[in-house]
């Protein structure tokens, strides 16, 4: 008689937990018609996303469940579906439809930017790569090539991965490429995985290799810009060495 009785408890909890017996104004579709998307919290937008919940726990508690996994969408972001699914209540399908939501997010982010955009002012050029390097657990440097026009040619070019050295980053590789796409400049750029984007005195010292490299090449390069994260800075999440007066360029 008491196993029923548990069981019948059980039951009532699970029953508890549905998102039809939330309040009103708290289940996720009645609140995102009520108040809009952009003021819905994180957890009720990812609960929409992922539409259902799991036995024991609605849709919305485990999209809760998810954000206090990971600490903020941007690690969420940077999560692979494995480990995704290493939380519990994440199957397969749950894992790849987060990274579905994420990689569209972060396309058209890329396409808001435009093909050739504009590249004239470290936040422009900050901006073309901000969403490729904010999911990213490694150093990658990047150069932008730019028309005569300060246009950019093309996607940002990747010219190595891993911590920035002289060996890394050499200038064969790098204008190579500026030679294929016979730019006439071009802004380099790298992020910290750490978030900090104070540059390393071995970022100085390649930047000046750099710069001498494209005046022999008669290509300018005309800054260098170090991307990491906003909370390291209150009102930017980059470095730019021109602006900080860190690399004197031509």
């Amino acid at each position: 008689m008491a196993d029923k009785s548990e069981k019948l408890e059980y039951s009532i909890k699970l029953e508890a937990l549905r998102v039809c017996d939330m309040p009103v104004q708290l289940r996720p579709r009645e609140e995102f018609e009520r108040v809009g998307a952009e003021n819905v919290s994180d957890a009720v937008l990812l609960a929409l996303i992922l539409r259902t919940g799991t036995r024991g726990m609605n849709v919305v508690e485990v999209s809760q469940r998810l954000l206090s996994a990971f600490g903020s969408l941007t690690a969420l972001a940077k999560a692979s579906v494995q480990e995704l699914q290493a939380v519990n209540s994440i199957g397969p399908v749950k894992a790849q439809m987060i990274k579905a939501a994420m990689e569209l997010a972060q396309r058209l982010t890329r396409e808001s930017v435009g093909e050739s955009p504009m590249v004239v002012t470290p936040e422009q050029a900050a901006a073309v790569l901000r969403e490729r390097a904010r999911i990213l657990q490694h150093e990658v440097f990047w150069a932008l090539m730019l028309d005569s026009k300060n246009r950019l040619i093309g996607e940002p070019k990747q010219i190595s991965q891993g911590t920035l050295n002289s060996s890394l980053v050499h200038p064969r590789e790098l204008f190579a490429k500026a030679v294929e796409c016979r730019c006439a400049a071009m802004i380099l750029a790298h992020n910290h995985p750490s978030g900090d984007p104070t540059p390393s005195s071995e970022d100085i010292k390649i930047t000046k290799q750099l710069i001498g490299a494209g005046e022999v090449m008669g290509i300018k390069v005309l800054d260098h810009i170090v991307i990491g994260h906003r909370k390291y800075h209150n009102s930017t999440d980059f470095l730019s060495l021109r602006e900080a007066g860190l690399v004197k360029f031509g």
